[in-house]
């Protein structure tokens, strides 16, 4: 029997890529979104909001009811939020870690009970490079990715016996259309962040136009699904990317921070 996999956030970007090369590849696929809209790939989308525990709930039993089983939850939905943390209201901060960590939460809770029947399944957070280092105007996407990665060690371990599998996937700059439905604090005229921030702005959004093609994750997504032992860490992004987290570990603080700041043009 094919393997039926749930990802959400599936109706644009890496989710919507990752569906529909998986459902060329054989798989069952099942897609989510907010507000459901046709895709040109042919997979159901069914409506979930990750921060509605009964919306969760109820998109997980319409695939139950179909498929009597969930193989595979890729947990890719997720909100981009920019900004100084001193200028961006409460309310933002707030309701990105309602979708990218609290949100991602509620999905592995509600789809864990019925991998323990089966005695196996497969859960794959998608995180961020962004989320092994503080970066400046972007802390709490940061704080937030960080977060996830932290707590997916900890639900690997605490559900290895029954034979559920737990790994992060953390991409870096993706070419998607991230920077249309992220949140970007203001620049205010009168903010003592204006010219810096601005010009880090514009730095992320010249990263992510020339980012990594989405069916980079998709590839990497079916290779781990197919892995029998998956690693508790996978990364997709260009070398320096990947080699920025390497540097973290062996630099002291000071100088990776002054090597980030002088990136950054701080």
């Amino acid at each position: 029997m094919s393997k039926v996999v749930l990802i959400t956030g599936a109706s644009s970007g890496i989710g919507e890529v990752t569906a529909g090369y998986l459902l060329q590849k054989g798989y069952k696929v099942y897609g989510t979104s907010r507000n459901p809209k046709p895709t040109k790939h042919n997979f159901p989308l069914i409506q979930l909001d990750v921060t509605d525990i009964v919306s969760v709930k109820n998109a997980i039993q319409v695939i139950l009811k179909k498929e009597g089983k969930i193989d595979v939850l890729v947990n890719n939905a997720g909100i981009g939020i920019t900004g100084p943390v001193e200028e961006t209201p409460s309310d933002e901060i707030r309701k990105a870690f309602e979708t990218n960590f609290f949100g991602a939460i509620e999905v592995m809770k509600s789809v864990l009970p019925e991998m323990r029947k089966q005695r196996s399944g497969l859960i794959i957070n998608i995180t961020s490079i962004a989320g092994y280092t503080g970066l400046p105007f972007r802390g709490i996407y940061s704080a937030c990715k960080s977060a996830l990665e932290i707590i997916t060690e900890s639900i690997r371990m605490e559900v290895k016996d029954f034979g559920i599998k737990v790994t992060n996937l953390a991409p870096g700059d993706v070419a998607t259309n991230i920077v249309a439905g992220r949140y970007h604090t203001p620049i205010f005229d009168k903010s003592p962040y204006k010219e810096v921030y601005q010009i880090n702005l514009d730095l992320m959004n010249d990263h992510v136009s020339g980012g990594s093609d989405p069916i980079e994750m998709a590839v990497a997504i079916e290779k781990i699904i197919g892995t029998s032992d998956p690693k508790i860490h996978y990364k997709v992004g260009s070398f320096m990317q990947k080699f920025s987290i390497i540097l973290k570990r062996m630099l002291p603080d000071k100088v990776y921070e002054k090597l980030v700041m002088n990136y950054y043009q701080m």
